[in-house]
């Protein structure tokens, strides 16, 4: 089959009425009297006369671009002669120069050869750049009038138009990278966003403590029931041993019990009173303890037993440190009590949100009156001092994992309202603390406190100065030490512990990454509010030990020491259990701030407060936490 380029001339015969050849390019153009209507150029021309052999083929080429571009696929060379806005219309004659019949035109017309030779061709566009080979239906033949050297192909979107829009010519640099071939331009690259599954993990954190715990509480329940079917055993029996028993049973048990309603009762009234009145609590709170415990120390000293007046005495140097403490806190107190009023305002959108910690203070009294039936078991047992030691340890675990358990439930609550903006579910919280969390809640109960008691006690050597070199390095390095320790494992875990279920150590160090990121470890370095929830428990054990000790003296003197002990031990358990309702609301303020500033409930109390430290426009209390210059080398 002969080519369709094969019957192109360099002369076309087309006669106009005066059949004069008009020059064009280098190529002699003749023109009917029918085109000057359509080609003011060329005296007008719909389509051009060509001979009649090449008449059929070029009628089924037609055919064929028109059915390619409904298709949406042109040809590269076609593109690129399209790729450039069209010139505006021109007047000859009267007539409109139209564009739209030349773009129908086929590729290998001569007409349309004619035009290209002599049309400058601009750079093409990247979206409307000619498409892969693999989509090509038909075959681009070269232009015989025209030798330029073609631009380099640019890949095409898979996306095609069955008309491109011409587009402007940009500068170089603000061209965006063509997508590739099998992308389509509607749909961006996909960019993998954090998982929030992590919120409902099932997976159990810190399993082995967890495992620790229940083997202690299966141990501890044990011992409990059969230290109270001794003390049974010895009420039966005639004996020393019975009348001991029923002088604990008449004149110890009754106190223990009401100091433990005292303390609930107080627990009860002081957490209410610090979400109603919270500006006026930290003040009672910090002058109110020391007021207390000085007042129970001087009464044990007025009871003039050596047992009470060694009690007291301790009492009167505690209340002495509190003192020193509630003046130094002084410039905090502001700072502290806007957080802790923004801070407790969620409390109000959740009206369970106190319910676990109804039940948790039941199941502590109820667990404390068979530990105290147990304690009077414990007489009538071998070696009863190590017993009762060990007891009271168990107590302080089981009870300091009750608080955490609270702590847990408040924090996963108020944690996802203040990221997520979720209200979730109270008991579904409570029952994640209790399964998922517990291990966690139980490591961070056997390790917190014990590291914030070193950590102070490293602190208060670092503040005092003296001249021996040693000493002091050995409490610097000592800080060093506590600090490393502090940053994998703190209170401020608890929050990311019920949140995102990781574990103690795992929050701990992320906690206080965010902290660090945000330079907010000055700022929760210094917070008062655990010190407030501490000092909180000290009132009533206070309040217990003034009560229990004036009774107790009067009607069995001898048990006054012990009970004035006891039942600040009790008061101050029970109370911290209630009060870990605003602790965990604090902490979750600060670590869900330190995640996301720029969240809705926040303000700019904490951003305000940096820009006052880092400008030394606000007056901060300053805490050891490196060593000194004079002691560095």
């Amino acid at each position: 089959m002969r080519s369709p380029i094969a019957s192109v001339t360099t002369t076309i015969h087309i006669p106009t009425k005066s059949n004069v050849p008009l020059p064009h390019n280098g190529i002699n153009i003749y023109f009917h009297p029918r085109a000057a209507a359509l080609f003011p150029p060329f005296m007008g021309a719909v389509e051009p006369v060509v001979d009649e052999e090449n008449g059929e083929k070029e009628t089924k080429m037609r055919d064929e671009e028109e059915r390619d571009v409904e298709k949406g696929e042109m040809d590269s060379q076609q593109r690129g002669f399209q790729s450039q806005p069209p010139p505006p219309p021109a007047e000859t004659g009267g007539e409109n120069f139209h564009m739209s019949r030349m773009q129908r035109l086929s590729a290998t017309n001569p007409l349309r050869l004619v035009m290209n030779a002599g049309t400058r061709v601009a750079s093409p566009s990247p979206y409307n750049a000619p498409a892969p080979a693999q989509h090509r239906q038909h075959r681009s033949f070269p232009n015989p009038f025209h030798h330029r050297h073609p631009p380099a192909p640019v890949p095409a979107p898979s996306q095609h138009r069955p008309y491109p829009v011409p587009e402007p010519v940009t500068a170089p640099s603000q061209h965006q990278p063509s997508p590739a071939p099998s992308q389509t331009r509607s749909t961006p690259a996909v960019t993998p966003q954090p998982s929030v599954i992590t919120l409902n993990s099932r997976s159990y954190t810190n399993k082995f403590s967890l495992f620790l715990f229940l083997v202690h509480m299966i141990g501890a329940i044990g011992l409990v029931c059969f230290l109270v079917f001794k003390g049974i055993q010895g009420l039966l029996e005639a004996g020393e041993a019975q009348r001991k028993e029923k002088r604990l049973l008449k004149f110890f048990l009754p106190q223990v019990e009401v100091a433990s309603l005292l303390s609930i009762t107080l627990a009860f009234t002081w957490q209410k009173a610090m979400r109603m009145w919270p500006t006026f609590m930290v003040h009672f709170v910090l002058w109110g303890s020391f007021i207390f415990t000085l007042a129970a120390g001087i009464l044990l000293i007025c009871f003039q037993r050596p047992s009470t007046d060694g009690v007291g005495v301790v009492l009167i140097m505690f209340a002495i440190g509190n003192g020193l403490y509630s003046c130094w806190v002084t410039p905090r107190i502001k700072f502290c009590t806007k957080i802790l009023i923004k801070s407790l305002e969620p409390v109000t959108k959740f009206g369970d949100l106190n319910r676990p910690t109804y039940l948790t203070l039941a199941a502590g009294f109820l667990w404390m009156s068979m530990w105290i039936l147990a304690v009077i078991g414990a007489i009538n047992f071998y070696f009863p001092p190590l017993v009762i030691i060990g007891l009271v340890l168990s107590m302080a675990w089981v009870t300091e994992v009750m608080r955490n358990v609270v702590n847990l439930t408040v924090s996963r609550v108020i944690g996802l309202y203040y990221l997520r903006g979720m209200q979730s579910s109270t008991q579904f919280c409570f029952q994640r603390a209790l399964s998922v969390n517990l291990g966690s809640a139980c490591l961070g109960s056997l390790f917190v406190p014990t590291i914030e008691v070193l950590r102070v006690v490293a602190r208060a050597l670092n503040l005092l100065e003296g001249e021996d070199e040693f000493m002091f390095c050995c409490a610097h390095c000592g800080l060093k030490i506590m600090d490393s320790i502090f940053k994998r494992g703190n209170g401020w875990a608890y929050v990311q512990i019920a949140t995102y279920g990781k574990s103690f150590v795992k929050a701990s160090q992320d906690t206080w990454e965010l902290f660090e990121k945000r330079e907010m470890e000055t700022i929760v370095d210094s917070d008062m509010t655990s010190a407030i929830c501490f000092l909180t428990g000290v009132c009533s054990g206070s309040i217990c030990v003034i009560v229990i000790g004036a009774w107790t003296f009067t009607v069995y003197p001898n048990f006054t020491a012990t009970l004035s002990l006891l039942s600040a031990y009790v008061g101050y358990l029970l109370t911290r259990i209630a009060m870990a309702l605003p602790h965990a609301c604090v902490s979750s303020y600060y670590v869900c701030y330190a995640e996301n500033p720029d969240n809705k409930p926040f303000d700019k109390t904490i951003q305000d407060r940096l820009n006052l430290i880092k400008t030394n426009r606000d007056v901060i209390v300053p805490t050891p936490r490196s060593v000194p210059s004079r002691f560095a080398r």
